[in-house]
């Protein structure tokens, strides 16, 4: 069964962005839905306080992981929730995560929000997603 993607973008200022502003999908057989991932280390221990940039990569790498362990890549997201505790220290360093989604070939859907705080402290960025085959 192979996805069809089609991207949904009556403005094309989010395409330059990074993500589309809809996807339909389908001739998927599987979805997965993925927790939040933060930067924590493989025994659970958050990584680069106060660093946002070294913990948004990071937390993409984290996202990849899951990915690679259901037999899916970046290229499988469809849905991405980017939360931050601040969103304007973050937006310089947002080309880490869409560097990494163009170079897999896709702007999934995205939201971002600014939170208070994370589930973690020290923690400042979070990405949560859904991904299809």
């Amino acid at each position: 069964m192979t996805v069809k993607r089609a991207s949904v973008n009556p403005w094309t200022w989010s395409v330059e962005m990074g993500f589309n502003q809809g996807e339909i999908v389908s001739g998927h057989s599987r979805t997965l839905y993925l927790s939040g991932q933060t930067a924590m280390s493989e025994d659970g221990k958050p990584q680069h306080d106060g660093d946002i940039a070294a913990q948004l990569a990071l937390a993409v790498d984290n996202l990849e992981r899951v990915l690679t362990e259901a037999g899916m890549s970046l290229s499988n997201l469809v849905r991405l929730s980017v939360y931050t505790t601040d969103v304007d220290a973050l937006f310089p360093h947002y080309g880490v995560l869409a560097g990494r989604l163009a170079a897999a070939g896709v702007a999934p859907t995205t939201t971002m929000l600014g939170v208070t705080r994370l589930a973690i402290p020290g923690q400042l960025i979070e990405l949560e997603g859904t991904a299809v085959d």
